[in-house]
């Protein structure tokens, strides 16, 4: 959940739908790839806002209310599109529509004469980024023409994609769970905070120079070991050090999997969410949750 651009005014689905609008949207800024950016935030965010300047007032911008970086950058910057806002927090208006909690499980979002109310229990997707990614899928599709029904009947139906909070297994009751996508901080906070049960969580990697602060608080209260696996685990571990009880490094994927056996007990989850790119250990994050899951199969559920 970053940022996309919906180019939809051509498109024809299933021969039954001819999209209208050109959607924009933008589902947070938080600090990622800043080595790319002369390690300025400010830079980084900028170049996310590049995302409007293209945009008319034909087309729609569909952003969170709840990141003040980006309700920061649009007071900077001239949007010509309609607005649609989501919001779980916030509460801001707008006369293009808006989508915002109404019950813990409930959100309606409204384009236009369009409305649609979702239930958030009956997603086969879970967590409160999920709930964010639900409301921007809802004020996107319904700014491009489809109608409310068919919204809800795909958003009911939507099955969690690989590599992000996939769940891989349970055995012993201990439930493992493949988060390989997580390559920055800020999707590492959705996946711990999403977790239940106490967690053995494996992070590390390449570091992309961000802060891991907003970390510190959910490790403290879900993580009880933290195995870290990377070619150089030396910032992870001083950062995590008198915040998680255990924290074991781990140089290989192998040696990070024994260190998994080692450490998960019944009523555990294994969180792979490394919040860190993959490109000191393995070709990319696909790779690094294939192997994660193949070795899993392998060597827990399928023994």
């Amino acid at each position: 959940y970053d940022w996309y651009v919906l180019e939809l005014s051509s498109f024809q689905l299933d021969g039954m739908f001819r999209f209208k609008a050109d959607v924009g949207v933008l589902m947070n800024i938080t600090p990622d790839h800043l080595d790319r950016y002369d390690y300025s935030f400010e830079k980084y965010a900028a170049s996310k806002m590049r995302i409007t300047q293209n945009q008319n007032s034909a087309n729609y911008f569909v952003y969170s209310a709840d990141d003040e970086t980006i309700l920061r950058q649009i007071e900077q910057h001239e949007i010509k599109a309609k607005e649609l806002p989501f919001m779980i927090h916030s509460a801001i208006a707008s006369g293009a529509g808006d989508a915002y909690l109404v019950e813990p499980t409930e959100f309606i979002a409204t384009v236009g004469k369009k409305s649609l109310k979702i239930d958030t229990s009956r997603l086969k997707i879970k967590g409160q980024h999920n709930t964010y990614n639900a409301m921007a899928a809802v004020l996107a599709t319904l700014a491009a023409g489809i109608e409310p029904e068919q919204v809800e009947k795909s958003l009911y139906d939507f099955n969690a994609i690989e590599h992000r909070l996939e769940p891989v297994g349970t055995k012993e009751d201990i439930e493992y769970i493949n988060d390989s996508k997580a390559t920055n901080v800020d999707s590492a906070w959705y996946a711990l905070e999403s977790m239940t049960r106490p967690t053995v969580w494996i992070a590390g990697g390449t570091d992309k120079g961000s802060t891991y602060a907003p970390l510190f608080d959910l490790a403290q209260k879900k993580v009880h070991t933290l195995i870290s696996m990377g070619v150089d685990n030396a910032r992870l571990e001083k950062e995590f050090t008198g915040i998680v009880p255990n924290i074991i490094s781990c140089h290989t994927f192998e040696e990070a999997m024994q260190a998994v056996v080692r450490s998960a007990h019944k009523g555990d989850a294994v969180l792979l969410s490394p919040a860190c790119a993959s490109f000191d250990l393995f070709k990319n994050y696909e790779q690094r949750g294939e192997m994660f899951k193949a070795w899993v199969r392998e060597n827990i559920l399928n023994k």
